[in-house]
């Protein structure tokens, strides 16, 4: 870029995500390429060779058009990988390999791959949240009573973060950015460091929140047991991140390589192991930890700031590495506006569940908000993945202002995102009664299922996912067309805005 300015050439046109594509307009009509669709974009380095040619040849930007015999794959060819990060941009065909073909979805596979891994998302989300009931009567629990802020202080964000890095290494495997050994390990490696260097800040976080909302109130403050939940709350959130990131990268490499969309499983799998793995290692490490106060006052604080201490070595990694530099610095603001959002669903929660009239509602608030977040985690993640790999390589600098799309073009329109959006609607109902049921068998609810109750559970439901199919269509689209990308940013907000329109509903509803 520096090259052309020099050299008073026009600036080149700037895609909305980032990518730069300088092109020149050929000089005579043979020149022009007669079938685009057997030609691939690359770039030029610099325009300093063709100066000396043709001094009535205009100096615009180079379009290099270069034959590929392979690429013949008819409409949604994907022209560039786009990206966020304006140092992802190609600079020649050898070196980029060429991206994997778009896998063509009709209704039925699309609803058979995310069945499965739907259901086991709303299974984990029961049984995670019987955990605390399990658990209760351990020591831990029962001496350092803050331990339980802990749970949905770390839940929501870390939830959040797991589905980030499924959205964002799915859209990763279908553009093609992880198939050499070289581009997926530098995907893998950067993106587990972000994880990590995202899980500590945030595990961290949840402990002061902890400690204020817990201790402060009544002005009883323990030194000790405020750095046990220190060590507690981030070695939680380290282990868990780690360990569901290498899951993740595991399910998204076995997807490709069976054939199955990578955006229909990734998000709901890790939604399903995320609470369940988190609250099993809190429970499991906070207690070790408050035995260990009994017998090494050490214990606790050096197991903190090891893990604290980590931090600059991943931030080292996710720097050095292109595909994770940028949101290392932007990635966090979501997840924290988004941890507001779902503290007000909180605030509705704190003041019904002690109601006798709302007897139940915290059984059944995080089966419906645990399904809405996920479903349109999933839309969210398939939207991004299609605009990255169909969204033309040049724009203008300036684009046209994107219309607001239409409820009726969201859901009965011919695309394919329509589609996936009428698919996932139609999941609602039988996930929820299989949901119901599961929680009634299990004697988790204190109240009856009588089919009055569950009509208006299920008017509820079917509401809040409608509402965010619709979110989600119209706010991926309005981030791309301003440079973000969809999935470092949508997936927060809407399951945010999934926990506050399920708790209100659910709340309505009782």
């Amino acid at each position: 870029r520096k090259e052309m300015q020099n050299e008073g050439a026009p600036p080149a046109f700037r895609h909305s995500n980032g990518s730069v594509h300088p092109v020149k307009l050929p000089l005579r009509p043979e020149e022009v390429p007669q079938a685009l669709g057997e030609y691939a974009l690359t770039e030029m380095s610099s325009t300093s060779e063709h100066s000396d040619q043709e001094n009535e040849s205009p100096d615009m930007v180079v379009l290099i058009c270069r034959a590929n015999a392979k690429d013949q794959r008819g409409e949604g060819t994907l022209l560039e990988n786009a990206s966020q990060s304006n140092e992802s941009y190609v600079t020649s065909a050898d070196q980029t390999p060429v991206p994997s073909v778009p896998m063509k979805e009709t209704s039925f596979s699309i609803g058979l791959q995310v069945m499965i891994p739907f259901l086991l998302a709303g299974f984990g989300t029961v049984a995670a949240h019987m955990v605390p009931d399990i658990v209760q009567q351990w020591s831990v629990f029962t001496e350092v009573s803050e331990v339980f802020i802990l749970v949905p202080a770390l839940l929501g964000p870390k939830g959040n973060l797991e589905m980030i890095l499924a959205s964002r290494l799915s859209t990763a495997a279908n553009i093609g950015q992880m198939d050499t050994a070289k581009d997926m390990w530098k995907m893998i490696m950067g993106n587990l460091a972000l994880i990590q260097v995202q899980a500590t800040v945030v595990g961290f976080l949840a402990s002061i929140a902890a400690v204020i909302f817990g201790w402060i109130p009544e002005g009883n403050f323990k030194m000790g047991h405020a750095v046990l939940l220190c060590a507690s709350s981030v070695a939680t959130a380290f282990i868990a991140s780690l360990a569901l990131g290498l899951i993740m990268i595991g399910v998204i490499i076995a997807s490709r390589k069976v054939g199955i969309n990578p955006d229909n499983v990734a998000t709901p799998i890790a939604a399903s192991l995320g609470d369940l793995i988190t609250l099993a290692l809190l429970a499991g490490i906070s207690t070790g930890l408050y035995r260990e106060l009994e017998y090494n006052d050490y214990a606790n604080p050096l197991g903190c700031a090891f893990f604290v201490a980590l931090t600059p070595f991943w931030v080292l990694i996710a720097r050095a590495i292109h595909f994770t530099r940028e949101v290392l610095y932007s990635g966090g603001e979501p997840v924290i506006i988004a941890m507001a959002i779902s503290n007000v669903g909180g605030f509705i929660l704190d003041k019904t569940v002690s109601n006798p009239n709302f007897a139940g509602m915290a059984v059944f608030t995080p089966v419906i908000n645990g399904v809405g977040g996920n479903l349109v985690a999933v839309q969210a993640s398939r939207i991004s993945t299609y605009l990255h790999m169909n969204a033309l390589p040049i724009a203008e600098p300036s684009p046209a202002p994107q219309k607001c799309p239409t409820p009726w073009s969201s859901f009965f329109g011919s695309a394919l995102n329509s589609r996936s959006a009428r698919v996932l609607f139609l999941l609602v109902a039988p996930g929820h009664l299989v949901f119901l049921y599961t929680i009634n068998s299990m004697q988790g609810g204190h109240t009856t299922l009588t089919s009055l109750f569950i009509a208006f559970y299920l008017a509820a439901a079917l509401l809040q996912v409608v509402i965010l199919l619709y979110l989600a269509d119209w706010m991926v689209n309005w981030m791309w067309h301003r440079g973000m990308n969809p999935d470092n940013f949508s997936i927060p907000y809407l399951t945010a805005l999934g926990d506050l329109l399920g708790t209100g509903f659910l709340a309505l509803c009782f």
